[in-house]
């Protein structure tokens, strides 16, 4: 038996102890969830409804973390992941699992954390699923360490578990295909000149209309529905093209449900839902801290002929003063980064106070933190939609929709 690492707490498992146990749940970092005398255990790629053997690693103060050893009970769900690296890379976490169980399993998990940090009793829709199950992420940044005596061990994403053992993944099978082609001449290139660097380094490939880009700066066309939009490669955009125009869309009648005729599209990016609800809207307005967003909006809002919004740039905690739509009949759409809103953001957009906050997330706890700001301040959450950006994974895409009371 390997000797235990020096933080180890050896209760109330030995390190390495095995146990069998039946799993109950299933956590939203994918993990299994079980009990062993009552005590919790959380064991990866485990799945509701089996008998399993694990191998204890981490003893914490309320549960344990394991590994799976051996499936006694399958689950009727459990099926053979395509991924011949699942379990070793971290980038998917249920591969092994139906995709209408993903689904199901997502529903659950953030009703669950919902109960847990609210006062909100309503149900979550159904999730909707990506069209693409696989081969639908059209941007992928794998990663390589510093050579070793002029070689490069290898080029992919952190092993499962692990803050800095890189998997070597040749192909990914969640990403595009015109990506994994790229994928696999820029690895040659890589290698064939590993002795020239210095470090390790994270590569770009970001799929568009006209092929692939590995250069961050290189602009990049996409199309969303009617509506192209051309942006830096490196900069961000919902990367699961083919479920951006029923998510938008259900983002767009969601902001148009409070009979609003005008829009504020705040972390508006490249322009993003602006863009796409204009036609809907008298007057649209993005917010957005980022000056070479704003710009790349800008061209956006000319390529596609739209001549009824406007952009600003600037820290989005400072700009409500400068909003001078009527808030009665006014919508704001949210979707900022994973850390969620400020508090001085919030505060200011409840001084403001809009018809309606269409509040899009990929991180449904900071989601549901910043939800009892907008609840204490006057809004009633009216819809809770998920949807399934990135199948295989454990992340998931929320829409909640707040009407002013």
């Amino acid at each position: 038996m390997r000797r235990p690492p020096k933080k180890f707490h050896p209760e109330p498992f030995a390190y390495h102890e095995e146990i069998e146990l039946e799993v109950e749940t299933l956590g939203n970092q994918g993990q299994g969830v079980g009990r062993y005398n009552g005590w919790v255990v959380f064991v990866t790629f485990a799945l509701p409804g089996e008998r399993i053997r694990a191998r204890v690693f981490r003893n914490d103060k309320s549960y344990s973390e394991a590994d799976l050893v051996e499936v006694l009970t399958a689950s009727p769900h459990r099926r053979q992941p395509p991924c011949p690296l699942f379990g070793e890379c971290g980038g998917c976490q249920y591969q092994n699992l139906e995709e209408s169980e993903q689904r199901n399993w997502k529903r659950i998990q953030l009703e669950e954390l919902m109960h847990r940090m609210t006062d909100c009793r309503i149900n979550v829709l159904p999730v909707i699923p990506s069209p693409l199950s696989y081969n639908y992420r059209s941007k992928l940044t794998p990663h390589f360490q510093r050579p070793r005596e002029g070689k490069i061990d290898g080029i992919g994403f952190l092993r499962a578990g692990s803050r800095h053992a890189i998997v070597d993944v040749p192909r990914c099978p969640i990403a595009t295909e015109s990506i994994n082609t790229r994928y696999a001449k820029l690895r040659m290139e890589i290698h064939g000149r590993a002795a020239s660097f210095k470090k390790g380094a994270t590569l770009l490939l970001r799929d568009g209309l006209d092929g692939v880009a590995t250069d961050a700066n290189t602009m990049v066309r996409e199309r969303v529905g009617d509506t192209e939009f051309e942006f830096p490669a490196g900069d961000f955009f919902q990367n699961n093209p083919s479920i951006l125009p029923a998510f938008v869309g259900h983002v767009t009648r969601e902001a148009l449900g409070a009979e609003a005729r005008f829009l504020v599209d705040a972390y508006c990016g490249s322009g993003l839902f602006a863009l796409s609800a204009a036609a809907e809207f008298e007057r649209v307005l993005g917010l957005e801290i980022s000056e070479k967003a704003i710009s790349a909006a800008r061209t956006n809002a000319s390529r596609n002929s739209l001549t009824n919004v406007d952009f600003m740039a600037g820290d989005v905690d400072d700009l409500f003063a400068e909003v001078l739509f009527p808030a009665s009949e006014t919508c704001v759409i949210i979707d900022p980064p994973r850390r969620g809103c400020s508090g001085e953001f919030i505060d200011q957009l409840l001084q403001f106070h809009p018809a309606s906050v269409v509040y899009v997330s990929c991180n449904p706890a900071t989601q549901l933190r910043d939800l009892n700001q907008f609840t204490a301040g006057g809004y009633e959450l009216k819809r809770v939609q998920p949807f399934d950006l990135f199948p295989q994974t454990k992340h998931l895409e929320c829409v909640m929709t707040l009407v002013a009371v």
